[in-house]
């Protein structure tokens, strides 16, 4: 994938939408990860927007939630998918429903497990997507157990403070 022209989607079972994030501006990427700045798509009186950082490979979208002065809420995190298309220099988000909420003093809390069910029994996501999201929620359930939910912050606030960070094939010639 190239930073330039990346097309990013967003994939939703529960409700069932496709929309894609083209106002999402790109902060870092790489073969590993992608950092995105955003706000929130539609006008919401309880968040302003934030900054997202794409694990591809573990199956994780971790999100720094922004209020509207632009202090930290919260971290909330997506147990997703990912689809790559390289010729349409695309990536699909497909959110497999559960999430974690992470609080600034550490308290978290594990959401939607009703909803993945619910998805899985209405023929929305197979049994193959249910156990790769429970597995990839049960490592990051792992990360934040074990004290190491700040590296993933720190991927995030470190892509905030710093130019924007392309691999070396997406830079000019």
């Amino acid at each position: 994938m190239k930073a330039e022209n990346l097309r990013i989607y967003r994939r939703r079972f529960i409700p069932n939408e496709l929309i894609c994030l083209d106002k999402d501006e790109i902060l870092y990427l790489d073969d590993e990860k992608l950092v995105t700045r955003w706000s929130a798509i539609h006008s919401r009186s309880d968040f302003a927007g934030g900054v997202s950082a794409y694990f591809f490979k573990d199956g994780w979208k971790v999100s720094k939630i922004i209020d509207h002065e632009g202090n930290v809420l919260h971290w909330y995190c997506d147990i997703v998918e990912y689809i790559f298309d390289e010729e349409k220099n695309s990536v699909t988000c497909q959110d497999l429903l559960f999430d974690v909420v992470v609080t600034e003093n550490g308290r978290y809390k594990v959401l939607d497990c009703d909803e993945a069910a619910e998805a899985y029994e209405n023929g929305l996501i197979t049994g193959g997507q249910l156990c790769s999201a429970l597995r990839s929620l049960h490592e990051l359930l792992e990360v934040i157990y074990h004290d190491r939910f700040d590296r993933l912050q720190a991927t995030i606030n470190e892509c905030e403070s710093i130019p924007v960070q392309l691999r070396s094939d997406d830079q000019p010639e």
